[in-house]
Parts: structure tokens; C-alpha cells; sequence
């Protein structure tokens, strides 16, 4: 779906803030979308993270885009914390 610049650069911003927390993240892959919901939300922000090892995913289905976005990057960075505590460099 098309967004606005200031939808994608808020996305950006906070996606840069996530990569300079944990230096694994290769590449970062956004999707918008619009559903018909009867309870008020219906946009959806989806992002899948490229990293060593599996991709990550999160999604979240909230009232504005905004409020999606952060929410996703929320969920991600739980699992990037998750995985970080998991995850041991090679010496």
C-alpha cells in the first residue's frame, strides 16, 4: 500500500534505533495493510528481520499505523533479547 513520508520515515527512525541496539540485524522488510475490522483497528504493520540464523517476525493489528509500528518493534525487540541471551559469539 502507499504510506506517507512521515509514516515511513517514523518507521525508519525507529527501525535505526532497533539495528544500533543489536548489530546482527542484516536487513529489515516492512508490509502495511488495510482490513475491514469492526472493532475500530484493521491497520496492520507487519516486519520480518533478516539476522544470522532464522528471520524474525512480528505483527501487530492496532487503530493507526503509528501505534502498529511501534507495538511490532516492541515485540521484536523482545525476541532480538530472547534470542541475544540465547545466541554465544565464537572465541
Amino acid at each position: 500500500m502507499p504510506t506517507s513520508e512521515s509514516l515511513e520515515t517514523y518507521t525508519q527512525q525507529k527501525l535505526e534505533k532497533l539495528a544500533s541496539k543489536f548489530s546482527s540485524i542484516i536487513h529489515s522488510d516492512v508490509f502495511f495493510k488495510v482490513e475491514k475490522d469492526p472493532k475500530g483497528n484493521g491497520r496492520i504493520c507487519e516486519i520480518e528481520l533478516s539476522l544470522a540464523g532464522p528471520r524474525i517476525f512480528a505483527s501487530s493489528n492496532e487503530k493507526n499505523f503509528e501505534l502498529a509500528v511501534k507495538n511490532t518493534i516492541s515485540d521484536l525487540e523482545k525476541q532480538l533479547k530472547k534470542r541475544k541471551g540465547t545466541v554465544k559469539p565464537y572465541i
